[in-house]
Parts: C-alpha cells; sequence; structure tokens
C-alpha cells in the first residue's frame, strides 16, 4: 500500500494491497498476534508513504548540529508512522469481536461477508477519528488521487470515507474469497468441503468485481456530468511561486530576496490584467498590520496598480501570532482574513505546551507559539468568498466541506512545500485534487516551492508549475455555487456503515 501514492504512484495496487493483512488476520487466532500483523503493515503504509518527512534534515541552519537533526528527522518520521500504524492495530483487533464460536451454527456462513462490512465500518470510523486531530495525510482514499477520478467522484455523495470504504471492500471480498477457498470451515465431509467451499469463493469474487465496477461506474456518470462555466463567473487569477528557501526566509537576505520575488511576480501579473494576485503561506516573513503599509513596497505597489492581492503572512490577535492569508482590494483596504485552523506540532505550535514548551524547542525559527484559527470562518476576497486551506490543511476534507457549505466558491490553497521533496510536493498536488471534487470548485494552488497548480472540479490538472523554481502563471477559474451532496449532508457513510455493522453483528451473536 506505501507504493501507491507518489513516487511510485501504483494506485491500482491499492485495491488488492490490504488482502494479505486481512488474510493473516483472519486466520490468526489470538489477539496479539492481530494486533501485531496490524501494527506491522501500518508501519510499512505509513512509513513508506510519510518517509518524506526526513526532508526536515539537516536543520543546521537553525543552529541544530547534524546528528541532532538527523535525530529529529527520523523522530518525527517514526513518531506519525507509529501515529498512522495504531490505526491500523485498532482494526485488525476489531476482527476479535466476529470470531466464530460455532462453525457449525446456522448463521456462521454469513460471517465473511458481516466480517467484510465491520472491517469497512471500522476502518472508516478510525479514519474519521484520525482526520479530526492534529495528524494526518494518508487516507487509504489518497492512494487513488490524482489518478483514478472516476472512484474520487464518489467523494461529492460522502467525502473521502466513499473512495476508502470502496478499497476495503474490495480488498475484504478477495480476501474472503481466498479463505473461502483455502481455509474452509471444519467439521466437514472432504466433498462438501470442496463444493461449498468453491461457491463461497466463487460468489465474493462475483460480489467483488460488481461492486468494483458498479463503483467506478456511478463515478463516471458523476465525471461525466458537464462543468457549466458562464463568462460573468470568470476569475483571471495569477499565481507566484516564490522559491524562497526557508531556511534563509526569515533573515536579511531572505525578507529581501521575498520582497523582490512577489513584487517583481505582481507588477507582471498586473501587466496581464489578472483579477487577483495569490502568494503562498508566509509569502512575506513579516507581521502584517496597519502600522508597516505605508513602509511596505508590496502595499505601495499594490496601491500604484489597484490589483486585489491575497498575502500570505503572520498575523496577530490578542498578542499571539497567526498563519494567516489576508485579502486586499485593490484600494488598499483589508476585505478578508483567514487564519490557519490546522497548526503543524513542533513547527507551529509545542502540543501540550505547558508542560512541554521548557522542554521541546519547536522547529520552526519564528519565536513564538502560534495559535489556530475557527473552523467557522468565513474569507471573503474582492473576487467573491473562497475556500482556503494553508499548507497541510489540504488533507482535511471538513474545512473545506463547511467553507463550500457557507457560501464558498473556489479553491485557494496556499503552501510553503520547503524543505521537502517533490514527493511530498506531488501528493500535496492530489490532496488538492480531492478537496476540488468533493466541494465541486475550481482550486488554485499557490507555493512557495511547488508544485502550485489549477484543478478543475472533475479533478483534471488544468496547470502544473515546475518545482524549485521562480514561477508566476495567470489563468482563469470560475466561481460556483453547487452544493455536492457532500457539502450539504457530510459524511453520511461513516455512520451508517457503523449502524449497520453494529446490528447485523449483534444480530447473528444473538442468534
Amino acid at each position: 500500500m506505501g507504493l501507491t501514492p507518489a513516487p511510485v504512484n501504483a494506485w491500482f495496487l491499492a485495491w488488492v494491497a490490504l488482502v494479505p493483512l486481512w488474510v493473516l488476520v483472519a486466520k490468526s487466532s489470538s489477539l496479539k498476534s492481530k494486533l501485531a500483523l496490524g501494527f506491522v503493515w501500518g508501519l510499512g503504509f505509513h512509513g513508506l508513504a510519510l518517509s518524506w518527512i526526513t526532508g526536515l534534515h539537516p536543520l543546521t541552519w537553525m543552529g541544530v548540529p547534524w546528528l541532532a537533526s538527523l535525530a529529529i528527522a527520523l523522530f518525527c518520521w517514526l513518531f506519525i508512522t507509529a501515529w498512522g500504524a495504531l490505526l491500523v492495530l485498532i482494526w485488525a483487533g476489531s476482527f476479535k469481536l466476529l470470531e466464530r464460536s460455532n462453525p457449525r451454527a446456522a448463521n456462521a456462513r454469513f460471517l465473511p461477508l458481516v466480517r467484510v462490512l465491520m472491517g469497512v465500518a471500522v476502518w472508516c470510523v478510525l479514519e474519521g477519528i484520525w482526520s479530526s486531530g492534529a495528524l494526518w495525510w494518508t487516507s487509504l482514499s489518497y492512494t487513488q488521487s490524482p489518478h483514478n477520478l472516476l472512484i474520487l467522484h464518489l467523494g461529492q455523495l460522502t467525502g473521502p470515507s466513499a473512495a476508502t470504504a470502496a478499497i476495503v471492500a474490495v480488498n475484504g471480498l478477495l480476501a474472503e474469497a481466498w479463505l473461502a477457498r483455502s481455509h474452509p470451515p471444519e467439521p466437514l465431509p472432504s466433498h462438501a468441503h470442496t463444493s461449498s467451499s468453491d461457491t463461497s469463493a466463487k460468489l465474493y469474487l462475483a460480489i467483488a468485481a460488481t461492486l468494483l465496477l458498479g463503483l467506478h461506474l456511478l463515478g463516471f456518470g458523476l465525471y461525466s456530468r458537464p462543468l457549466t462555466q458562464p463568462p460573468e463567473t470568470a476569475v483571471r487569477v495569477g499565481l507566484i511561486q516564490g522559491n524562497v528557501p526557508t531556511r534563509i526566509k526569515l533573515y536579511e537576505e531572505g525578507v529581501r530576496r521575498a520582497f523582490n520575488a512577489y513584487m517583481t511576480g505582481y507588477d507582471i501579473l498586473a501587466d496581464q490584467n489578472v483579477d487577483i494576485v495569490f502568494t503562498p503561506e508566509g509569502a512575506l516573513p513579516i507581521y502584517w498590520m496597519p502600522s508597516i503599509y505605508q513602509s511596505n513596497p508590496v502595499y505601495q505597489s499594490l496601491l500604484n496598480r489597484g490589483v486585489p492581492l491575497i498575502l500570505g503572512s503572520f498575523g496577530r490577535q490578542d498578542e499571539q501570532i497567526t498563519q494567516s492569508l489576508f485579502a486586499i482590494a485593490g484600494n488598499g483596504e483589508m476585505v478578508g482574513r483567514y487564519n490557519k485552523v490546522k497548526l503543524v506540532p513542533l513547527g507551529e505550535y509545542i502540543p501540550f505546551g505547558q508542560f512541554l514548551g521548557s522542554l521541546i524547542n519547536r522547529l520552526s525559527p519564528v519565536e513564538a507559539s502560534m495559535i489556530p484559527g475557527e473552523l467557522e470562518q468565513q474569507f471573503d476576497t474582492p473576487v467573491g468568498r473562497a475556500i482556503a486551506g494553508i499548507c497541510y490543511e489540504s488533507a482535511f476534507s471538513k474545512l473545506f466541506r463547511v467553507q463550500a457549505a457557507n457560501g464558498g466558491e473556489f479553491i485557494l490553497t496556499a503552501s510553503n512545500n520547503d524543505p521537502y521533496s517533490s514527493t511530498m510536493m506531488f501528493q500535496h498536488h492530489a490532496q488538492d485534487v480531492m478537496r476540488a471534487i468533493e466541494t465541486d470548485r475550481w482550486a488554485a494552488r499557490v507555493t512557495n516551492t511547488g508544485y502550485s497548480g489549477i484543478v478543475d472540479p472533475h479533478g483534471k490538472t488544468r496547470w502544473l508549475s515546475d518545482n524549485n523554481i521562480y514561477e508566476i502563471h495567470a489563468d482563469t477559474i470560475y466561481r460556483r455555487q453547487t452544493r455536492s451532496l457532500y457539502v450539504q449532508w457530510g459524511d453520511w457513510l461513516t455512520p451508517l456503515l457503523l449502524i449497520s455493522a453494529l446490528t447485523v453483528g449483534l444480530g447473528i451473536r444473538i442468534n
């Protein structure tokens, strides 16, 4: 499963990669072995998929010794890998709840299908719990992005849980077919054995094939709907990929380079008659406050050219710092502000700071802990209400759904992405592709080092930048006010699966 996202992008393996774990866990008799199998599989999946985190090293530019920097990077990688593996450990342990106590019971033949239902429900519930926390990236659903757009369109119905449920269900049915053929229930006469196991195996394979084909056909139906794009909803946007390395950004050289990069890009895009210019997270590494406006060359350039700007910078709120996007009209008035909700642990704040603050130095040169924004924010801009996301907020679908439900007409994600490799950059792009599909919105992605891009509501990438270069780009997106089923109702599939699994499971155990 760890080979499904970038850099390998073997997304098709996701439909079979869970089968070996399912078979081994189902065959295992002890809870301890089930937990161990789940944890090891989780380490492989999350460890491979998140190996780009080691790109934190070296941190010598922050004054951290080389060996200490390596230790910090490895700790971050191992910790978030173990956190993801814990999800799979719990899922594998849930199989113990359905161990058959009497294989002769009349309802025993239904247990494999009940096990599939429960396996799907538990995985979706666990992903829902994990995604509500501070650390989340590796949903099973993102293994399909940005390649399998048909299955990703199920996200318009119920969010990322749809693709996750489909993947787990198909894997589970294939695994149960294998178990039925190679490990039939005992005791039965040998001739009945073969006949019964073959019939069951063929049934599970048929259900798996039907489900796989049917879900892709449903996704194709959603994918095939034409995009209505009235000319009056068009927005000509300009993106500036500044390519200012983090190791210098907060120092004199970096500040000077940032001002030059974004002033130059702004002027060029203004000459191209864009309606608004977008900059990435922390584009100007300063505190954006009214007291600095008159001396700020970017602000003065905006007043001269009159083209609105979305500026990524640090803000202040109640004497504390926020990671923010500021929407500035052509006359210099700030008409909207979005504060980052999902802050990066250790990088932007210290978890349990009252206990750990004196023990841990954050992996950021900003000399204060940031505060998160509110979930129910509305980010108004001079060209319409935006659905905003900063940095790895792209992995949290609920943030985008809430903003779309509150009138967001297009997606704007602003990220740094330095010092990470192209692997992380492509995975990040894949997350935004999913968010565009789920909310049925155009998305403009602007990053410091790549990949910046334009994505349409069907998940098609209309433009993608190179990485680790300075780049500016003008393009057209469209404001939309449609409301997908997911935007209206949220993730209704997960509770439905859970209620169904509990009802069926309890019914079988009682009988």
